[in-house]
């Protein structure tokens, strides 16, 4: 596009404000809707001395089991380096431990303590009026629904989840 050529009047210019009509309005709103849940849940967490990266780490641990940090790495997005950071993080902290991979000493697999699954415990009853602050202005019907959209949205009937 040139300086001189007019822009179309019909395109629709993302502007990160409800009632955005344009192709990027879907993801500007879930992108802000996010920030809002994951500033909530981080004042959950600050209490007992962990941040959300750490929490997605345990939530893993918790679900899987012991699990190799490239897999936990996937698991939540974290690069490698991230991932490492944040599981030292955690033996630190005493919540979660390296163990030896049998029949590969180069992996090493991270596993949940007690005292982790104690944090993780009390995370989630710190984070529970919290939680419900994020949706004060939904009907139960409409708290309900908006789960269902989301989750739908999130893990596709057609994707492997």
């Amino acid at each position: 596009m040139t300086a001189d050529a007019p822009h179309p009047a019909t395109a629709s210019r993302a502007t990160d404000r409800p009632g955005d009509t344009s192709p990027f309005a879907l993801g500007l709103l879930l992108r802000q809707a996010h920030w809002r849940a994951a500033a909530v849940m981080s004042e959950a967490l600050r209490p007992l001395g962990i941040e959300l990266r750490h929490f997605a780490v345990l939530i893993v641990l918790v679900d899987r089991g012991p699990t190799v940090q490239r897999d936990l790495g996937a698991a939540t997005g974290t690069d490698k380096a991230g991932i490492m950071r944040v599981v030292d993080d955690l033996e630190r902290k005493g919540l979660a431990a390296r163990k030896s991979v049998p029949g590969d000493r180069r992996v090493r697999a991270v596993e949940i303590t007690p005292q982790g699954i104690e944090l993780f415990d009390a995370a989630h009853e710190g984070a529970a009026p919290l939680a419900e602050s994020l949706v004060t202005d939904l009907t139960p019907g409409e708290r309900e629904l908006l789960t269902d959209l989301l989750t739908r949205f999130a893990y596709p009937a057609d994707s492997e989840v």
